[in-house]
């Protein structure tokens, strides 16, 4: 596991993270309305996907641009909540029985805790990010590259190039290094992405990084590809 530090409960870095946000909807409304339908496949029911594009606004998936592709909303059509109703289950957070999804006891916890359920989501995240049979993942080094390559800035396409110690336009493991390391940096409120055009996108640090993470020195990355 990576160790963290826990920003405080009211820092407002916090907010910086979609991914948090998104929790502490969920589980309150777990607490407030009460368990949460499920479909046959334990899939989160349609009603919730619709009042989640909402009250989320997640940057890229809000419900405007969700429903500009979609003419109704199922919980596939909506990445983000895949993700963090995984992300639920895995950390304990919330439990499916009897067709519905229950917060659990570790949930109302961590919903009076925020910084320590964001440490609980950004290491359950890392891990299941981590997961790929193409790209082996060595959390500690690959931060330590973002946090020297991100400094002033760095497109998808050269941490890309650094991470896997290439420098040809190999686009299969440019989408994996940024859905597997980027993207959830982004989710948790480390890095921020803006579009370069309409082929690469640019990341900088944000100030939730200094707060969660600190770094002695330097750290060099082999290659981490499997070939």
């Amino acid at each position: 596991m990576i160790e963290f530090h826990a920003p405080a409960a009211d820092a407002p870095q916090l907010a910086l993270s979609p991914l948090h946000r998104a929790a502490m909807l969920t589980l309150r409304h777990l607490v407030e309305v009460g368990p949460i339908e499920l479909t046959p496949n334990r899939a989160l029911k349609r009603h919730f996907v619709t009042w989640a594009a909402e009250a989320f606004n997640w940057p890229g998936y809000t419900a405007d641009e969700l429903y500009a592709i979609n003419k109704v909303l199922n919980e596939h059509d909506f990445p983000p909540l895949v993700v963090l109703h995984e992300l639920l289950l895995a950390a304990k957070l919330a439990r499916h029985r009897k067709g519905l999804l229950h917060i659990t006891k570790i949930g109302k916890d961590l919903l009076e805790h925020p910084a320590s359920l964001w440490i609980t989501l950004a290491q359950h995240l890392l891990l299941s990010a981590g997961q790929d049979d193409m790209l082996e993942i060595e959390w500690v080094s690959v931060l330590n590259a973002v946090n020297s390559e991100a400094h002033s800035g760095v497109t998808d396409h050269q941490f890309c190039a650094r991470l896997t110690g290439s420098t040809g336009k190999n686009y299969h493991i440019k989408s994996l290094v940024y859905v597997h390391v980027l993207r959830p940096l982004c989710w948790l409120g480390l890095l921020h992405e803006t579009r370069q055009n309409q082929t690469e996108r640019f990341f900088t640090k944000t100030a939730l990084w200094s707060l969660a993470l600190t770094f002695e020195g330097s750290s060099h990355l082999s290659s981490a590809t499997k070939h």
